[in-house]
């Protein structure tokens, strides 16, 4: 049971750098440049880690819902994934343009009983999880349902439980470290930055819209692939040996 707890979470870990969504993990490091204008470190990390606890949730929730329920027509349903694949990256891609204009992305706000009114961070983080789900499930749910829902199905269920826990433990300690890393850079980072700090929304846009022009390519290629064209691609090509070169240091890092 051991070995086979480590698999899930190295299958985790190199779930969030897999070919298919890979570009989308610098899109959400983004957000945590864009979080708040000065906050402590302990308070950035803070965010870092709550910002990632509900992504990574979003994101095992889809495979759980996948790996279980539409298992048994996923070679029906994953003719279609790419097409999301498609319409996400072009959602990036102009939200990229828009803060690359300058302009602030719309912020979701509730009004609390004293009056003020709070950001709600945790469902805008769920349903990017669950998009990142989406677009890597092409990639990503064979192993997924070759280590956990096999589990499942084979052993106990709290067997299937705990590596389903090992399965999200392993891409949110990922997503976890680089986030927390972003966020203590990002602390001297808008000191030092201080006066030019309008640009980091720019600069986070065009980063925006390099990954989201990158995932829309990277869906219309699945699409002609599908289609019977030729599966060569210079752009795929380049972004797979980063993807492969990312992917070898998550291997040598082991849980």
């Amino acid at each position: 049971m051991g070995d086979t707890l480590t698999l899930a979470v190295a299958a985790g870990m190199l779930a969030a750098v897999n070919p298919c969504g890979f570009a989308l993990l610098p899109a959400y490091l983004s957000v945590l440049v864009l979080g708040d204008d000065s906050p402590g470190t302990g308070r950035a990390v803070g965010r870092a880690l709550a910002l990632t606890g509900w992504m990574t949730l979003g994101f095992v929730a889809v495979f759980g819902i996948f790996g279980l329920v539409i298992s048994p027509v996923a070679s029906q349903v994953q003719q279609y994934l790419p097409w999301f694949t498609v319409v996400f990256g072009v959602l990036v891609a102009l939200a990229g343009v828009w803060l690359a204009l300058g302009r602030e992305l719309p912020q979701l706000r509730i009004g609390t009983g004293s009056g003020k009114a709070v950001t709600r961070t945790a469902p805008a983080m769920v349903g990017f999880g669950a998009s990142y789900a989406v677009a890597s499930l092409t990639c990503t749910i064979a192993p997924f349902l070759a280590v956990v829902v096999a589990g499942f199905r084979a052993g106990s269920v709290g067997e299937g439980v705990l590596l389903y826990v090992g399965y999200a433990a392993g891409m949110g300690l990922l997503v976890g470290v680089a986030a927390v890393a972003v966020a203590v850079a990002r602390r001297g980072l808008v000191t030092g930055l201080r006066r030019t700090g309008r640009w980091v929304p720019r600069v986070a846009g065009v980063l925006l819209l390099v990954v989201g022009a990158y995932v829309a390519w990277y869906g219309a290629w699945e699409l002609r692939v599908l289609g019977g064209d030729d599966p060569a691609d210079p752009v795929i090509d380049l972004a797979a040996r980063i993807q492969r070169t990312l992917a070898e240091w998550v291997d040598a890092l082991a849980p």
